[in-house]
């Protein structure tokens, strides 16, 4: 693997080269731009490229230098692949601000623009304040920010419509930018999200807190980015044909500890070897699988988890720490069926890239409480399923693929008709920025 400085040096050339004639592209052949114009704003490399430098100065949070690589997707997982990547989730900053670089309508006028993009690694920035000297200071989170998007504000970028039509990205759940304004003692978090200055801005986040104001919650970068449509159309076919000889799989850790959570009754239900076979067949040759990804070990190791999913019709996704998982992404790419436990562990969080109406057509949802307190099985749920329907929600799940993927930065002409995450986010926080300066309007 290339050096971190040089890895710094090369992705620092290419962006500010970038910038420069993407944002001068004047091309009469470019799409139809109307209502779709962004500016990138201009900020000093301390507020993205610097911050990468640091990459190995938290050791307790880990180090993230073996995944700049390829603009933020990271290392390739051998040697010839095309598609698939160890991706640091942490990286969504910089792999979002990359495929910015590549938007058809972008405008070096501010004052022309439908939206204006702000290109600051607000997460990577965020690890001084959970896990580095900046502890203790955790309010501060974005105010070097504010001061300089208000005092370097020619020709009035941020002051004509009071930071209403700015976005930015912050690759990491939005309880973890949260804590309130001068807590004593401080709680876990930085107070980005609390902060009067940005509420008017649209934040995209992993997770969006239980009544979200500034943020919308954009899915989780999986290791799978093909770089063409002959490389998804081929990974589609073979998740199609996969035969899928488990009934459900959970691919994760926790549930070990005495107390009662969903993660333990799942575990205790998969661990029940006095299931029959003869009582729930089904032509299943098993009932349920869990992939032990404790301690992170399946966090930059795709091999661990895909080929289990790709061969369980169900993938259980129970909340931990907080509701989402990365998890529900990837078992999305193996055509492996979510089964959600809490609405807000996706229902009401990506609104945008699976809408809500839809949850029943390609995914399962089981109270947590029903199953930890009220003695549910799982598995007599999921093989109450006509395996007709299964078939069909199946076929749902990998029309939803494209949508929540996000394809290599500098992929082909026929991929892009297929709009990815990234193409969907950018089009939803247009029309929320556009909803949003006409309300101000009104008033």
């Amino acid at each position: 693997m290339a050096s971190v400085p040089t890895i710094l040096t090369t992705l620092l050339f290419f962006l500010l080269k970038s910038t420069i004639s993407q944002q001068t592209n004047t091309n009469p052949k470019d799409p139809d731009c109307t209502d779709r114009w962004i500016h990138i704003r201009r900020l000093p490399s301390r507020f993205n490229t610097d911050l990468l430098s640091n990459c190995s100065e938290y050791p307790l949070f880990d180090d993230f230098c073996p995944y700049l690589p390829n603009h933020g997707l990271g290392q390739r997982t051998h040697s010839k692949s095309h598609s698939w990547f160890r991706t640091d989730p942490l990286m969504l900053e910089l792999i979002f601000h990359r495929r910015m670089l590549e938007y058809p309508c972008l405008t070096p006028d501010p004052n022309s623009a439908d939206a204006v993009y702000l290109p600051y690694y607000g997460g990577i920035d965020s690890l001084r304040y959970l896990y580095g000297p900046d502890v203790n200071s955790s309010v501060e989170h974005g105010l070097e920010l504010f001061d300089f998007v208000k005092e370097q504000d020619s020709p009035n970028v941020w002051a004509r419509h009071k930071g209403h039509d700015h976005f930015l990205v912050m690759a990491r759940p939005a309880w973890d930018l949260s804590q309130p304004l001068y807590k004593d003692p401080p709680i876990w978090g930085t107070s980005f999200l609390e902060l009067p200055e940005f509420y008017n801005v649209t934040v995209l986040t992993f997770e969006t807190r239980a009544w979200p104001w500034q943020e919308r919650a954009v899915p989780y970068p999986t290791s799978f980015h093909p770089p063409n449509l002959s490389l998804l159309e081929s990974w589609i076919h073979r998740v199609r044909r996969s035969r899928r000889s488990t009934l459900m799989l959970f691919a994760g850790g926790g549930g070990v500890a005495a107390t009662r959570n969903i993660r333990r009754s799942i575990r205790d239900e998969c661990g029940n070897d006095t299931i029959s076979n003869a009582n729930y067949s089904n032509g299943y040759v098993k009932f349920c699988e869990i992939v032990d990804c404790s301690n992170g070990i399946c966090e930059h190791d795709p091999i661990r988890y895909m080929k289990p999913m790709l061969e369980a019709s169900f993938c259980l996704q129970p909340p931990g720490d907080t509701p989402t998982r990365r998890s529900t992404f990837d078992s999305i790419l193996a055509g492996c069926i979510p089964v959600f436990f809490e609405e807000l562990s996706a229902k009401m969080q990506y609104k945008w890239h699976m809408p809500e109406e839809e949850y029943e057509e390609f995914s399962v949802f089981i109270p947590k409480e029903d199953v930890v307190f009220k003695g549910l099985k799982i598995l007599d749920v999921l093989m109450g399923i006509p395996r007709d329907r299964v078939w069909r929600m199946r076929e749902k799940v990998l029309e939803l693929m494209p949508r929540v993927m996000y394809r290599r930065h500098g992929s082909s002409v026929d991929l892009r008709t297929k709009k990815d995450a990234f193409d969907i986010a950018v089009e939803g926080t247009l029309k929320r920025v556009k909803s949003r300066l006409q309300e101000v309007e009104v008033q």
